[in-house]
This record gives structure tokens, C-alpha cells and sequence, in this order.
């Protein structure tokens, strides 16, 4: 006899494994980016949302189906990082439509619910691609829906196996994924997911659990630092360590101080017992951390190490941190706030400077959730707040924000660069209505191009440039038109084609692999090539891309 239905337990059990299934192979995941650049992310980001759906799920003990997949779809949507991890949250949601009102689902419930939650992810997207996650998700829910037997376990590896086959053709519907030689990355991922979570339904319930709570805590501890390997960088400088003495934490509690400490860093353990919060977290603001564990109850056994010293350094912050709670000060009402989402201490501080009340740590492969973007809008002190995601890969995460949460007028401006949103920053008038600055913003944008300069991680064919690995590439407005064996040679190239754009004003932010002579030869040898052009320089400090330019 097969598996016939599905009730809550059973669903639990199949999330959490997926999840751990996703988490294992998301590296693999990411390599399928099909820019061959080091900022691959669809495989972190699909991980971190599904492992958000699980931790929902596991606190659950229902046999009820409903109930379990409305839990799912919340953790998604709050914890969607990036537009594979958007959409992935639209199927949950999709698929927890489908199953209102149902207690224990049969084969046709399961396949309908299925076929709903592909509905729902194509409304998601504005325009909508083939060839990428949303035809894979198509794939399945059709499949499932004509399969004519009586077994749960067999319909759904019917509908693996079809699905399987169309991700092989992806290359022929997208010439970017043809190009790359690659299958769609988030296609590839959501098959990942299924099939772990097809293969854990005769495992036992017990070791499955433990199984997917280990997978979370080794995403926590590595799925931010991913990034900082690929550089050969520490993202985060400072190991931080230390007992909360706080009786009976709640859940909510608890789930909101780990939600903090996701912002802050990486390399996170918070477990709470009935006397005590242990936390562990590397962060590079080991002070905001200690103060709002502070808020929570007094601190011990406080130690904090600075990774990126070849010897440990012990700091002693005993003698910083009062024990009493000091509220922050009010910040002044606005008629319209900002969020801005970047990476790289210049970057965050031109930010800062130039009007925005809060900068989200966040880009390209390290893209912040939905609930990140809500938690920075909230602490802006007006009721009308613009969102600067400065990333395609963000602008529907913030999309997402601002249906989720309606206490304030959240305007999403689809910026998909840092000089983007510096430009919306240095356009918006206070005075205009937010109709008008919306607009006037949305018109700098479009005048505004981006540069960016970064290096090659595997060789590929695209715009007619055969790239070798370690090739430094010149990204010119989301597209790659250079390809030269050093950084200077690539950037002067990416100069010369921004300056017959017309550009007046150029503005070259060096990251934290590149260094300020090396610009100042740049900015240099532009102005000999365009005098009327005027040049300046700033450290932006971001990974990644060794110049970032601006040009207007």
C-alpha cells in the first residue's frame, strides 16, 4: 500500500528535510550563476529562505496540513532573501492557498495545491521568464496533476522526474543560460529541495528532526561567511560570546533576538534555557550587540576575540556597557524617510550623509530579507519611507516588504546600483510631494550608469567575449563588455566606455581589494582624456568589486 495522504506531521517532516537537502548543495547551486563572477547567491538565498519556512514549521506538533503550510509560507516570506528566495516564498504561499481548509490532504488536494502555487509565483513577477524557477514549478504541478495512480510518493517523483527534463532544456528558452553553458540555477535548486524532501517520507520522524536542526545551525554558520571565503576576506571581524542571565525567554523572544543577530553578522547560536541565553555571533559591532542583549538582562562570561589579528585578542567591554537600559534618543519626524541597502564602511557612511536614516548591510551575495528591510523601515520616524535596494537582485524582496507590512507607506525605487541610489538621494526635495520626488527620482535614475570591475571565477561566452577564469570583468549597467588579463586594463576600458555615454560628472568608489594610488591613477588619466569631466574618488570599502563607477 503506498502513501496515500499527507497531514501536518508528515508536510513537517518533508520542509525540514528539503531544507537540509537545499542547505548541503547550496553551493552548488550558486555556481550555477550565470555571470561568472564571484557573487553567486541563488543557492544562499533559496537555503535561507527555505530554512526560515522550516524553523516555523518544526516548532508545530499538528496532524493538521493547513496549519503547517500556513507556517511555511510566513517563514518564507519573512525570511525571502533575493528574487529566487521571493519567489520560492510565492509557491509556499501558493501552495498554503491550496490547502485552506484541509485537515489531511489526498494526491488530488497535494496536486491542485501545487498547480496554485505556480499561479501565484507568476503573479509574483512583473514580467515573467521562461526557462528560470517558474517553469520548473509548472512543470511539477502539472505532472502531478495528471498522474492517474494512487501513491503520494510515486506522483511526486513522476512529477521530479518530468520536471528534471525540462530543466535540461531551460538553455534553449534563455540564451543568457546557453551562453554560460549553465541550467537555470533557481530551477536546479527547487528540484533540490523536492527531492530531499521526497526522499525523507519513509525516514524516521526523529532523526529526520535532528537532522534538519543541525543543517540550520551549519547555515547560520557559514551561508554569510560564503562570501567572505570567495575573497579570501572576514566579513566579520570580532567573535562574540556570552550569557544573558534572563529567566524563561519566550519563543518570540527568543526568534526576535536570533532575527537581530542575523542582521549584525554571522557564525550565530542563541539557545535559551530556563535560567540563561547563551550567544554566540561574529559581528563587526560587538557593542550593538552587547547593548541589545543588555535590554534583555544583565551579562557574563562576556568574551570577545578579533578575528582578523593573526593572534587572539581578548577585549574586555565590562567597563563600556552600563547595566541599565538606555533608551535611544527620538529621532526627528520626517515627511519622508530612506532605507538604502549597501555593503562597505565608505559606502554605508556616504549613505548616511547624504539623508538616508538607515542602511541595511546588503548586496550581492548577501542580500537582505524582506523582514530586514521591514525592521530598518520601522525605525525611521515618518509614515512615508523610501526604499534604495540598489540591486535588482533586492528590489523585489522590498516589493514584498511593503505588502507585508502597512503601518507606513514603504516606496520601493527600483534602484539596481549603489550610484543609482545615490542618485535618488541627491534628487529627492523635501518640499515636492512624494508623488512628485517619486517620479523626479525615477527620472535621475535612468541618467545615472554603473561600472563595475570584478574578476571572472570560470570561463563562459557572452556579448561576443570569450572570458577565462581570473579574466577581470567590466560590467556596464548589469551587462559584462570587458574582459582584460589586469584590473587597471579593465578599468580604463570601463572609463573610456562611460565617457562616450557623455558623462559629466564620474565618481570611481575603490573597494576593499583595490587601493586609493591606484584610483587616483585612474581618476588621473580620465581627466586628461576628459577635462570638462569632473572626477572625484571615495572609499567605498565594498567586497567583491575592486571600482564601482559612477557616471552622469
Amino acid at each position: 500500500m503506498g502513501t496515500l495522504t499527507v497531514d501536518g506531521n508528515l508536510l513537517k517532516k518533508m520542509i525540514i528535510a528539503g531544507a537540509n537537502a537545499l542547505a548541503k548543495k547550496r553551493h552548488e547551486v550558486d555556481a550555477m550563476n550565470v555571470f561568472p563572477v564571484p557573487d553567486g547567491d541563488t543557492g544562499i538565498n533559496m537555503s535561507m529562505t527555505v530554512i526560515a519556512a522550516a524553523r516555523e514549521v518544526e516548532k508545530l506538533n499538528t496532524p493538521n496540513i493547513q496549519d503547517v503550510a500556513k507556517a511555511a509560507s510566513g517563514g518564507s516570506l519573512r525570511g525571502a532573501r533575493g528574487n529566487s528566495g521571493v519567489i520560492l516564498s510565492q509557491l509556499f504561499r501558493g501552495f498554503a492557498k491550496g490547502l485552506q481548509g484541509v485537515d489531511i490532504a489526498n494526491m488530488e488536494q497535494l496536486a491542485l495545491s501545487a498547480v496554485k502555487a505556480t499561479e501565484t509565483a507568476y503573479k509574483a513577477v512583473m514580467k515573467p521568464k521562461e526557462g528560470t524557477i517558474l517553469t520548473i514549478a509548472r512543470a511539477l504541478g502539472e505532472r502531478a496533476v495528471e498522474y492517474s495512480g494512487d501513491d503520494v510518493e510515486e506522483m511526486i517523483a513522476e512529477a521530479v522526474d518530468h520536471a528534471t527534463v525540462v530543466l535540461s532544456q531551460t538553455p534553449q528558452m534563455l540564451v543568457e543560460l546557453k551562453n554560460a553553458n549553465v541550467v537555470d540555477a533557481g530551477g536546479f535548486g527547487l528540484l533540490v529541495f523536492i527531492r530531499g524532501a521526497l526522499e525523507s517520507m519513509n525516514r524516521p520522524q526523529e532523526a529526520l528532526q535532528e537532522i534538519g536542526k543541525q543543517t540550520a545551525a551549519e547555515e547560520e554558520n557559514s551561508v554569510l561567511s560564503a562570501a567572505a571565503a570567495a575573497s579570501g576576506e572576514i566579513l566579520f571581524g570580532y567573535c562574540t560570546e556570552f550569557f544573558i542571565n534572563a529567566k524563561n525567554i519566550d519563543d518570540n523572544t527568543e526568534s526576535s533576538l536570533k532575527s537581530f543577530l542575523e542582521t549584525m553578522g554571522d557564525s550565530i547560536v542563541a539557545v535559551a534555557d530556563e535560567d540563561i541565553v547563551k550567544i554566540h555571533v561574529h559581528t563587526n559591532h560587538p557593542g550593538l550587540v552587547l547593548e541589545k542583549a543588555l535590554k534583555l538582562g544583565p551579562l557574563s562570561n562576556m568574551k570577545i576575540e578579533n578575528m582578523r589579528q593573526q593572534h587572539t585578542t581578548l577585549i574586555n567591554f565590562s567597563s563600556h556597557i552600563k547595566e541599565e537600559e538606555k533608551p535611544e534618543p527620538e529621532k526627528p519626524f520626517k515627511e519622508a524617510g530612506f532605507v538604502a541597502v549597501s555593503v562597505g564602511a565608505g559606502l554605508k557612511e556616504l549613505f548616511a550623509n547624504l539623508g538616508a536614516d538607515e542602511v541595511v548591510e546588503g548586496g550581492q551575495s548577501m542580500n537582505p530579507s524582506s523582514e530586514d528591510i521591514i525592521r530598518a523601515v520601522e525605525k525611521v520616524n515618518s509614515n512615508v519611507v523610501y526604499v534604495l535596494p540598489n540591486n535588482k537582485n533586492i528590489i523585489l524582496v522590498s516589493e514584498q516588504a511593503s505588502k507585508m507590512y502597512t503601518d507606513k507607506k514603504i516606496v520601493t525605487l527600483p534602484t539596481k546600483s549603489i550610484p543609482q541610489g545615490v542618485t535618488c538621494l541627491v534628487s529627492y526635495a523635501p518640499a515636492n510631494s512624494v508623488e512628485e520626488n517619486t517620479q523626479s527620482m525615477l527620472d535621475a535614475m535612468q541618467s545615472t550608469h554603473c561600472g563595475q570591475i570584478t574578476i571572472a571565477v570560470r570561463d563562459t561566452v557572452t556579448n561576443g567575449l570569450t572570458i577565462k577564469s581570473g579574466d577581470f570583468l567590466g560590467i556596464l549597467d548589469g551587462q559584462i563588455v570587458v574582459a582584460e588579463q589586469t584590473i587597471s586594463a579593465a578599468a580604463e576600458a570601463m572609463m573610456d566606455r562611460l565617457l562616450v555615454l557623455g558623462s559629466d560628472v564620474v565618481s570611481i568608489y575603490y573597494g576593499a581589494e583595490a587601493n586609493k594610488d591606484d584610483a587616483e591613477r585612474l581618476a588621473e588619466e580620465t581627466r586628461k582624456k576628459s577635462p570638462r569631466t569632473e572626477v572625484e574618488i571615495l572609499d567605498g570599502g565594498q567586497p567583491t568589486y575592486y571600482y564601482i563607477i559612477s557616471a552622469e
